[in-house]
């Protein structure tokens, strides 16, 4: 069979732990049987990011710059434990962090829906996606604990030379903690854009929350550049296509969002678009059907991956030499997204036909009863479930 060819090289980054392992099966089964494609590969495992102190993932993120297109399996952000347990020389940040910073992107996460998988919310029909704004606020903060009683003050010092303007913030009685955080016009607009376009691309209303009451002007500010670029971007563009754009309340939303039957871009602060992806993951069934694709502001450059750690406990088994039942489907469809966005770039409608194909035999396996143990579960009853590679086996037969 001749190969497809994919004319522009595809970023590959590697990860750790079990889904490093299924990282490699999916590449032997699934991709390099039926593609003719140069991968621009880049090892993120937590033993090499350590010793080339973080560098390899400033290179992988520049080099998605260049190629337009990578695709990235799960690895760990270390913690203590990790630390100690890999003998590292530092605490090393999220390379997804890192990646987000020099892409300048918006995440975007999608559940993966199959039939005969059990919804939470039953009412949900059609997929909510999540556009998470991936700069500033928490992930930026400067966080301190206070010790003793004491004033807390905020000063802004311009850069221009003009006088500082100081606010006062709490008067601490007794120990306590204390936090400050930031943004930045540039990356806002960019975020409302990126949400826009998103919606534009998958014929989608969009729908943008804060928390605007309490959070006057930081929320507000997001919700007044949001109206801003609607306005002179998007408002005509909308209208053409039948769709619609509206500001809400985050608990209004909440409450939206869980009666609809779903069929939206659901745009989120940094935080809240962490939290909500996992509700809405967990909603449609399983957090290990959700994907995520990161996007920059032009839509030119994007990064791919699965919305779901590195699988440590399978990993433990798999050590011990055991066979493991682990959902490949989310890194899969890493796979297809990015191969998706390559073919669309790169006008060649057969890679776009490749990662249609191949997603619709990885869904069309589970709904033809053949799934990992985290599904059957949720299917119960008598629901068989088969080994992670026993169900790519599976997959490979469909396509």
């Amino acid at each position: 069979m001749a190969k497809i060819k994919v004319t522009t090289p595809l970023v590959e980054i590697d990860g750790d732990e079990m889904t490093r392992i299924i990282w490699a099966n999916i590449k032997e089964m699934l991709i390099l049987p039926y593609l003719d494609i140069d991968l621009k590969y880049f090892d993120l495992s937590i033993e090499n990011r350590d010793a080339t102190e973080d560098k390899i993932t400033v290179d992988a993120a520049n080099e998605i710059k260049k190629y337009g297109v990578g695709v990235k399996c799960a690895t760990i952000t270390p913690d203590e434990a990790r630390m100690k347990e890999f003998n590292l020389k530092q605490m090393w940040k999220s390379p997804n962090g890192t990646i987000r910073n020099i892409l300048d992107g918006t995440i975007f996460r999608e559940p993966i829906i199959c039939k005969n998988v059990p919804r939470y919310v039953q009412v949900w029909k059609k997929p909510i996606i999540v556009g998470r704004h991936a700069f500033g606020d928490q992930y930026k903060a400067t966080d301190f604990v206070v010790k003793e009683a004491g004033k807390l003050t905020m000063t802004f010092t311009p850069k221009s030379g003009a006088a500082p303007t100081q606010y006062d913030v709490f008067d601490f009685p007794a120990n306590g903690v204390a936090m400050a955080m930031y943004n930045l016009d540039d990356s806002i607009e960019g975020f409302a854009r990126a949400c826009f376009n998103y919606g534009l691309a998958r014929n989608l209303p969009v729908y943008h929350s804060t928390k605007n009451t309490i959070l006057k002007k930081y929320d507000g500010r997001f919700k007044d550049i949001f109206q801003t670029v609607f306005d002179k971007e998007f408002k005509d563009k909308f209208a053409d296509a039948n769709l619609t754009y509206e500001h809400r309340l985050i608990d209004d939303l909440v409450a939206f969002a869980i009666k609809s039957e779903g069929g939206f871009v659901w745009a989120c602060k940094n935080y809240d678009g962490d939290v909500q992806s996992d509700v809405v993951a967990q909603g449609f069934g399983s957090l290990g059907l959700m994907t995520s694709v990161l996007i920059t502001p032009d839509g030119k450059t994007v990064e791919t991956e699965a919305a779901h750690g590195t699988v440590t406990r399978h990993y433990r088994e798999y050590q011990k030499g055991k066979e493991t039942s682990t959902n490949p489907i989310a890194s899969i469809f890493a796979w297809t997204a990015a191969l998706r966005y390559r073919g669309i770039f790169d006008q060649t409608p057969q890679v776009v036909e490749f990662a249609d194909k191949l997603e619709k035999a990885t869904v069309g396996a589970v709904e033809a009863g053949f799934m990992t143990k985290d599904l059957a579960s949720l299917v119960g009853g008598d629901q068989q479930y088969l080994t992670t590679k026993a169900f790519m086996e599976k997959i490979v037969e469909r396509l």
